[in-house]
């Protein structure tokens, strides 16, 4: 990496299909890529700087800001590198997404817990939870004949 330009990887990471967000210790949207522009259908200008409350359904706040105080108080997440988290979401237009991320602590470069961020890599698995549902429909309905025979 030490021969990578870092504006190539900032180029990527601004251009990545997946959403690509960074809350600060507060939880106020530092950084919002193409992806999530994509994803959830609000320009970058439209939640830099504003709360995550705008894709967070809310029945799911309460659960979402304690579990994040937490994680910033104490430094770590109980989401290891091999996490994948599935939770539900809202998109500009109001439509319900389902997401899956996986979520990074970022230290301050100076180590102060106060200048930490949480970084996350988000898909939208919409249209894949909803074939999974009619498959599982499917065979439900399939498994008296089945069991008939």
């Amino acid at each position: 990496m030490d021969n990578l330009d870092p504006e190539v990887v900032l180029g990527m990471v601004a251009q990545a299909p997946d959403g690509i967000v960074i809350t600060d210790r507060e939880g106020l949207v530092r950084y919002w890529n193409q992806g999530a522009e994509r994803i959830f259908g609000y320009s970058a200008a439209e939640v830099v700087g504003g709360s995550l409350d705008v894709i967070i359904p809310e029945k799911h706040r309460q659960r979402h800001w304690d579990g994040y105080r937490t994680a910033m108080e104490k430094g770590t997440s109980r989401y290891g590198a091999d996490d994948l988290l599935a939770v539900p979401a809202l998109a500009a237009d109001g439509r319900k997404l389902s997401i899956e991320f996986s979520v990074v602590l970022l230290p301050a470069a100076d180590g102060d817990a106060d200048g930490a961020h949480v970084g996350a890599v988000i898909r939208d698995v919409t249209a894949r939870r909803a074939q999974e549902k009619e498959i599982r429909r499917r065979l439900l309905e399939a498994a008296p004949e089945h069991a008939a025979t």
